[in-house]
Parts: structure tokens; sequence; C-alpha cells
């Protein structure tokens, strides 16, 4: 794992140093848009209502609007927000674990002591796990400020992001405002069948089924040779900006899925979304060339 943000967890004077890790994966097959009938790479472009050009991803700044004016906000003003500057994690208030609703947990994280000695790493956590305590901490990340409650799992301080509270909408529905008569003996026939489900909670026995025939479904088509050469897929000036070196997404995707699950969802996932990235943002940088070219492969 990389990290992905270092700072500090600060409560009254003790100062634990940590890296943040992210600690959950998207294991979803990643899969891009092409033309049915040539399977030719479908791009988007940036382009500015006003002059109509394609705009390079660094010259695109942010924008509020009201719906009468529009506040342009660039950015060195984003970056001159006290929050934005902050690499500390601050402990607000240790609160019973069981106050916090499931509803409002988002991201989790998880934290590596960052120091010689992990010795305030190690009492904070066994201070957690003895009071049965959550902390509640504020901090800042990607350009927002978050609220985020912090625990134990498996003896890793982990930082799970919290919703605020007007973030979370109300339940409103009148037909729960009904009074519903539920008899003695239909409650018992519910709890019987309920009984009759119980069972220890193991993550393991559940799979994406969608996702392993997906996967299934490609390496089929794969081995029966209905697949076309990754390279045939770009337009001539994508690959001109490539210096030739097309890399074949599918075969990538061949090898991932003979690996196992974490490997392909870490090294071979990384990989890949460091190409897409690339090949897009050389698309945009020269998007006005990118019509000639497709005519030109059109009439040869």
């Amino acid at each position: 794992m990389r990290a992905i943000w270092k700072g500090a967890l600060t409560f009254g004077l003790v100062n634990v140093p940590v890296k943040v890790y992210s600690a959950t994966e998207d294991h979803d097959v990643s899969l891009h848009q092409v033309h049915n009938k040539d399977g030719g790479r479908i791009r988007y472009q940036r382009i500015c209502e006003i002059d109509g050009e394609v705009v390079p991803y660094s010259d695109i700044d942010k924008a509020y609007d009201d719906g009468e004016k529009t506040v342009v906000l660039t950015k060195e003003d984003l970056e001159s927000l006290p929050a934005e500057r902050s690499r500390e994690i601050d402990v607000v208030e240790f609160v019973p674990s069981e106050q916090i609703d499931l509803l409002t947990l988002d991201r989790a994280y998880y934290l590596e002591p960052d120091s010689s000695s992990p010795k305030a790493y190690v009492l904070l956590r066994k201070t957690l796990e003895q009071t049965d305590r959550t902390a509640i901490v504020r901090f800042s990340l990607r350009q927002k400020t978050r609220l985020a409650a912090l625990r134990v799992r498996d003896d890793v301080l982990v930082l799970q992001t919290l919703l605020w509270s007007d973030e979370v909408r109300e339940a409103a529905f009148p037909a729960l405002d009904e009074t519903v008569r539920i008899s003695a003996k239909e409650l018992e026939l519910s709890a019987s069948l309920v009984e009759s489900f119980s069972s220890d909670f193991d993550p393991e026995e559940f799979k994406d089924e969608y996702q392993e025939e997906l996967r299934t479904l490609i390496e089929a088509k794969l081995e029966k040779g209905d697949a076309v050469d990754t390279a045939e897929t770009f337009g001539e000036q994508e690959q001109e900006e490539a210096g030739g070196e097309v890399i074949d997404l599918m075969a990538a995707l061949r090898a991932s899925v003979e690996k196992s699950r974490a490997a392909r969802e870490g090294s071979a996932k990384g990989g890949s979304e460091k190409t897409t990235a690339a090949a897009s943002a050389k698309t945009d940088a020269k998007a006005p060339a990118k019509k000639p070219a497709a005519k030109k492969k059109k009439a040869s």
C-alpha cells in the first residue's frame, strides 16, 4: 500500500505521527467505452462553452454558481484556506462507541505509526480498547475538511470519515405514521424465521458473483479469440503520441485473472489506472489534431 497522507494525530499534549492509507479498494473490472462499429476508443474532451476550444486540465479552475452570478475559485484561492494547510488530525472528543450511527460512516483509512517508537500509537490504541470509546476527529484531506471516527480494528487504528449531519436525509414516510396491529402469533412466527437464518457473519463467505461472472465472460472471449489487438482501438494520433508503444490492456486483464484476487486488486489495477489517465491527458492536450487522423484512417 502507498500512503496518501502524512501528518500527526493530536489530542491534548499527545502527538502521534502517522501515515494514512486507504483501507478499501474497488474490485470491479475496469471497463471503457468503444465504438460498436470498429471498437475504437471513445474519448471525452473538456470543451469551453464560450470559445468551443478544448481546455487542458491544467487550465481548469473551479467555480460556484448561485443561479445569477458565478464566482471563480483559483487553485491559489483554495490553497489559501487555513484548513487545507493543516497536517494534523485533531481529536475533538471521545464518545461511547454505540453512539456512532452506522448510517453516517463513509470511507475508511488505516493509520500507521510514523516514528521510530510506536509507543504513543499503542498507548492510544489500548486506551480506546479499554474505555470502549471512539475518538471523534477533524482533519483535512483532498481539499475538504473531514469529520471522522477513530477506532481500533485488529490492533490497527482506523479512521472512518463521517457524513456531516446535514448530509443525512430525514426519513419521513407517511405510511409509517399509521397504526399497524401485529399479533403475538405473527411476531412469534417472524422470530422463528429469523432464528432459522441465524448465523455468525463471515464476510469471506460472500462473493461478488456479477464481477466473477464478468471476468469469466471476458476470459472466455479471450480464449475464443473474440477480441482485437488493443493497438487497433487507438486512432493514429494516439499511437504517435505514445511513441508507438501501446499497452495491451486485454493481455493485462488476462494476466490479472490468473493471479490471486489480492494481487489483481492491488498492483495490476494500479498500473491500469495510471496508463488510462496518462493516455487521456495526452489526448486532451492535442485534441484538435484528432479529427484529421480519424478521417485519414477511415479513408484507408
